[in-house]
């Protein structure tokens, strides 16, 4: 598969519906930066974040930081993607205190997360705020795909927060939040998953 391809489909949101289809597009980016990179550049300070350094296809453009201890290669990356479903299927049953399988977990979405935003890196820098929109969305959507996958019910939607004054109710705000968690209708948490520090903040002031 090209750059293009895989840009084309990282600007496509509707391709992300399932946990499968975050797995295929990740499996698709590590096989192509394996041989098609221009360089892989070495922080100096902290050597075990590199970034991908695209060839004429990708404007040489160069990716974010990519953590060498969490992002898994090709071949991890593969023969892991069954063991990871399992995991999540069996959440239950399956001891939390495995710290190869917390591992895992967190390896696995690093990795397909930074390849959606690494393919991302290859477009325009004029195309940079639509590139972290984008991101940020597809982020939120893997998070809630992996919530439901072990049984809890989640979504996306707005909440209506009362603003009172003077200690009576002037209005309603309704504020969009990221993670609905609820059990027999009543809901019993709600998060926000974020990729920037930026746009959690506010949820601290509500």
């Amino acid at each position: 598969m090209k750059l293009k391809d895989i840009v084309t489909i990282a600007t496509d949101k509707k391709k992300f519906q399932t946990i499968e289809a975050y797995s295929d597009f990740c499996l698709n980016y590590l096989e192509f930066i394996k041989t098609n990179l221009q360089a892989v550049i070495v922080s100096m300070n902290e050597n075990h974040y590199r970034f991908f350094q695209y060839k004429e296809d990708g404007t040489y453009n160069v990716t974010r930081p990519i953590n060498s201890f969490l992002m898994l290669s090709l071949e991890q990356f593969d023969s892991n993607r069954k063991k990871f479903i399992n995991i999540l299927k069996n959440i239950k049953s399956i001891s939390s205190k495995s710290d190869k399988n917390r591992q895992l977990i967190n390896n696995y979405i690093y990795t397909c997360q930074q390849s959606i935003g690494a393919a991302l890196d290859a477009l325009p820098a004029k195309k940079s705020n639509t590139a972290k929109k984008i991101n940020g969305d597809l982020f939120e959507r893997f998070i809630r795909l992996i919530i439901l996958k072990v049984g809890i019910d989640v979504k996306a939607g707005n909440i209506a927060v009362p603003v009172k004054i003077n200690g009576a109710e002037a209005f309603k705000m309704n504020y969009q939040h990221d993670l609905i968690i609820k059990s027999d209708d009543t809901t019993k948490a709600i998060g926000s998953v974020k990729t920037s520090s930026k746009d959690r903040i506010d949820k601290i002031f509500i």
